[in-house]
């Protein structure tokens, strides 16, 4: 058939043709059709090795074809199962292989070759059906461009390619080009439909029902999809055959060109629809999944177990061997260098605050110097959104984190499966503040947070239990040395040569200036030696390193330069509340409880405040307008100072500036959810009201 370019009538003639085959009613009918000759008998077929397979061949036959997720052929085709496979299917492809050509060339359309084929695979699964169809086009299309790319190098290739008219075809390749284009791209959309349907072959039952609204959707159009990939065989089927048989003038039927693009416009569609929904099935699997394997986290922390390895395991990804880096060598390793010990979950997001991160180096690096082995290890978990991205700004910042840490981390954020992020959010109640979760070496969870308990007493509160935290309280006094623990060994000495010790705080730089002049007047004379030492507020930054600078540079008094210094005074303190309260204690029932509270409230004002000490116990403490009042009436007390002493002169002198008018802030950081008891006032002991603060930028 030689003819010049259609015209422009035809061609509306051709896309109302193709409107009409592609129509709803049409599909209805054709698909009464085939419904009709489908008649499975239980014979399975793995679709899978022979689709790669026919990859493989699509591939290699036409170096220009795009085929998406190409697997190496090697390891699966010619696996011996596999092979005994297509021994026994290579009748049924030479039957559709022959049954096609048949057709194609005795004049039959596309849909009654189509629906041929259906009959004589009536007894397979859709996917069986439209591999074994395509698996029978690959063959042909394979030999047709085996003969053309050997014809001028191999004396059989070249007398089968006179027969199969190949020199002709390559010979005017230029003008054969837009027809294989357009037999590419629908052999490309035909391949894409075919791996969706055995992917929703593959779906396990165990996660997904043919009945669940998702997977009865797409079985509904698996049908349709399966006939135009087959119809989309045939055509492409027919064009190979045309063209052995007619030769490079066969390109002047721009009909069968429209039809071929059609049909890929068609079947991209059907692909794209299919796509969608295999994502809904995933989505739902992976629904199913991260339940299952929640509730086996669940059920693991309910067993009693001969060591840790199944917990921890499940935690850090059983399918890595070497999931783990050691923050002091860098290498990979496994996770039974942590069976039967104490291990410490370090669970936090990217947005780690360095001082938190220091702090706890410091102490891990300190623990047990000199002995061979560590009583405990460290894991960081860094929990990422997975609704976000991963950049190359997280990758930089994880990167920074990780080299700081001498204990062991993921060495990959995307190894925390999303059932261990909910587990630890749920359970063990992980928001956005830090978490150190101590499992004992038989996986049980011993402490849910054990950073409080490593704040305040750092090591010594191995093996991080609760009873290990009471027996330490039980020991405990308000002294000091407890406030101050290691933070500054210079007040330490202070304390050993007799001197007065002198705490305060607060931001306003006008009263620090008149409390440091009208404090050092009073010490001076009253002939006591002093040191004042500026502790700042709970959040130290840029207001606080101002004030800093001013003491500084006013000569106002002492102070600490490292922010993380005053950053670690208060977080004790956040702590030793926390701690307190998880163990039912109040400002009623415990003298600790009592002091720390006050302290607290002092952060909490917009006052300063101090706290004056002689020794370990002997103290006096006040807020700013107080001891501004008191320190302004020395002169009327500082005749008792001689007799009394200077603290508890002060502490007299005070008495008459309580005022039953107050208002008490106890702002404190994190999660206090789980503390249910109702805390009270400080000054009047009534119950506080709790609120809800969210605060950030302050400075």
């Amino acid at each position: 058939m030689a003819t010049s370019a259609i015209s422009a009538a035809q061609k509306m003639q051709l896309i109302k043709g193709e409107r009409h085959l592609f129509s709803s009613s049409d599909d209805n009918i054709v698909m009464k059709q085939i419904l009709a000759t489908h008649s499975p008998d239980g014979r399975d077929v793995d679709a899978r090795p022979l689709f790669h397979l026919v990859q493989d061949i699509l591939q290699r036959a036409t170096p220009t074809l795009i085929v998406t997720q190409m697997e190496d052929v090697e390891d699966t085709a010619h696996h011996p199962a596999v092979v005994g496979m297509l021994e026994a299917l290579a009748y049924t492809i030479h039957r559709i292989s022959s049954e096609m050509i048949y057709k194609c060339t005795s004049g039959s359309d596309a849909h009654a070759t189509t629906l041929a084929l259906f009959n004589m695979l009536s007894s397979y699964t859709w996917d069986a059906k439209v591999v074994l169809v395509l698996a029978a086009f690959a063959v042909n299309y394979g030999e047709f461009w085996l003969t053309a790319q050997l014809h001028t190098v191999n004396p059989l290739a070249k007398s089968v390619s006179l027969l199969k008219q190949v020199p002709d075809i390559i010979e005017h390749t230029d003008v054969l080009k837009p027809r294989f284009d357009t037999i590419n791209n629908l052999i490309k959309a035909m391949v894409d439909v075919t791996r969706c349907i055995i992917e929703f072959r593959e779906l396990p039952s165990e996660y997904i029902s043919p009945e669940s609204p998702d997977m009865s959707v797409a079985m509904a159009h698996i049908p349709t999809a399966a006939y135009w990939a087959i119809r989309s065989v045939v055509a492409c089927a027919a064009q190979i055959t045309m063209l052995i048989g007619l030769g490079h003038e066969y390109v002047s039927s721009t009909t069968d060109t429209w039809e071929l693009s059609s049909l890929a416009h068609k079947v991209g569609n059907i692909h794209e629809h299919l796509t969608k929904q295999l994502a809904l099935c995933h989505q739902h699997i992976n629904e199913k999944k991260h339940v299952e394997a929640y509730q086996t986290l669940v059920r693991l922390f309910q067993t009693v177990h001969i060591d840790n390895m199944k917990i921890l395991r499940a935690f850090l990804y059983s399918k890595d061997d070497l999931p783990l880096i050691d923050g002091t060598s860098k290498k990979r390793v496994g996770v039974d260098v942590l069976r039967r010990k104490i291990v410490m979950f370090f669970i936090s997001d990217l947005d780690v605050p360095r001082e938190e991160l220091l702090v706890l180096v410091q102490i891990y690096n300190d623990t047990h110097q000199g002995k061979l082995e560590r009583p405990y290890d460290i894991v960081w978990l860094p929990v990422v959104d997975r609704h976000h991205p991963w950049n190359k700004t997280k990758e930089e910042t994880f990167n920074r984190l990780a080299s700081m840490m001498p204990w062991y981390l993921l060495h990959d954020p995307s190894l925390l499966d999303p059932a261990v992020i909910k587990y630890v959010r749920d359970v063990w109640r992980f928001e956005k503040k830090p978490v150190l979760v101590v499992l004992d070496p038989q996986g049980k969870v011993v402490c849910p947070n054990a950073l409080h308990m490593m704040w305040i007493w750092g090591t010594l509160a191995f093996p991080f239990t609760s009873n290990r935290e009471e027996a330490l309280w039980n020991e405990e006094i308000w002294r000091l040395e407890f406030l101050i623990d290691e933070i500054d060994p210079a007040i330490l000495g202070w304390m050993g040569e007799g001197q007065y010790v002198c705490l305060y705080g607060g931001e306003d730089i006008d009263w620090i200036r008149r409390f440091t002049t009208l404090l050092r007047r009073a010490a001076q004379e009253a002939k006591i030696p002093l040191e004042m030492v500026y502790v700042g507020k709970s959040n130290p930054k840029e207001r606080v390193k101002k004030v800093v600078a001013t003491i500084a540079a006013e000569k106002l008094s002492g102070y600490w330069q490292d922010p993380v210094m005053v950053w670690f005074f208060w977080v004790r303190l956040e702590s030793m509340w926390h701690s307190k309260m998880q163990h039912g204690k109040t400002i009623e029932n415990d003298p600790i409880m009592q002091e720390v509270m006050t302290m607290l409230t002092f952060d909490g004002s917009d006052e300063g405040w101090a706290l004056i000490s002689r020794g370990s116990v002997e103290m006096v403490k006040a807020q700013g307008k107080k001891l501004i009042d008191c320190l302004s009436e020395f002169d009327n007390w500082k005749a008792t100072v001689e007799q009394e002493g200077f603290i508890q002169a002060m502490t007299n002198a005070l008495l008459p500036y309580h005022t039953t008018e107050h208002c008490t802030r106890l702002i404190l950081p994190g999660d206090t959810a789980p503390i249910t008891e109702k805390v009270a006032c400080n000054e009047c002991k009534r119950p506080m009201e709790k609120f809800t603060l969210y605060s950030c930028c302050n400075d």
